[in-house]
């Protein structure tokens, strides 16, 4: 399965870094249940991002629950080295990771590595990282994250400069590569990311932050029609 197969127009990817972890799996089951299918799942190693988040041991204890339902888990590498990743996640059963251009010396032979455990590969960047820096090693990528925010932190506000930056990334691709946008998405700005040129847009605050996960996630939903 490749992410041509997973991406139905558009997705929204509830990322699990928001969720209460005492109910993940509760909340993972009512968001399959809404109609999600791609969850996004981060890894901080507390060097090329400050926190250290959830790592492969947690990924193996939901990815049963997300693949019974038909589900795809993306991961998204905040971290140095990725590569001493790969092997644990594959046994933990991700679907996809995404690394940082910052954290790549030749991003397309570590691309080479992670498709040797299977994975389907993106290419994330930061927003002090110019599109013009990023384009000519996205060659190969199924997909680029253009981050709206500073990566490390849930529940930061989104930066509109990332919109422009979002048009000259999809105008640079290859129209295969899919443009993914992670940071501070709400109903007020999903749209305009979404008209920017995303067509994997992630969720974090906006649905986990709100007591209401199913209304929280149709109301995304709603703002892209």
């Amino acid at each position: 399965m490749t992410w041509n197969d997973w991406i139905r127009t558009v997705e929204i990817e509830p990322s699990l870094y928001a969720a209460d972890f005492a109910r993940l799996g509760e909340q993972i089951e009512i968001l399959l249940r809404c109609g999600a299918r791609i969850f996004h799942f981060d890894i901080g190693d507390g060097h090329f991002v400050e926190p250290v988040t959830a790592g492969p041991i947690v990924l193996q204890s939901i990815a049963p629950l997300v693949h019974r339902e038909g589900g795809t888990i993306d991961c998204h590498l905040m971290v140095d080295e990725p590569e001493h990743y790969f092997g644990a996640l594959q046994s933990a059963g991700a679907d996809s990771v995404t690394f940082h251009f910052e954290a790549a010396d030749d991003p397309p032979a570590l691309a080479a590595k992670a498709r040797e455990h299977g994975f389907q590969v993106g290419l994330a960047f930061k927003p002090d990282t110019s599109v013009e820096d990023v384009l000519p090693a996205a060659d190969g990528f199924d997909l680029v994250l253009c981050m709206s925010i500073h990566p490390g932190y849930s529940g930061q506000e989104f930066m509109p400069e990332a919109l422009p930056r979002i048009q000259k990334l999809r105008a640079g691709l290859p129209a295969g590569v899919h443009v993914q946008v992670d940071g501070g998405i709400t109903n007020d700005n999903i749209r305009s990311v979404y008209d920017a040129g995303a067509d994997l847009i992630v969720c974090g605050t906006a649905i986990f932050g709100m007591e209401d996960l199913p209304r929280a996630y149709r109301r995304l939903v709603q703002s892209l029609a």
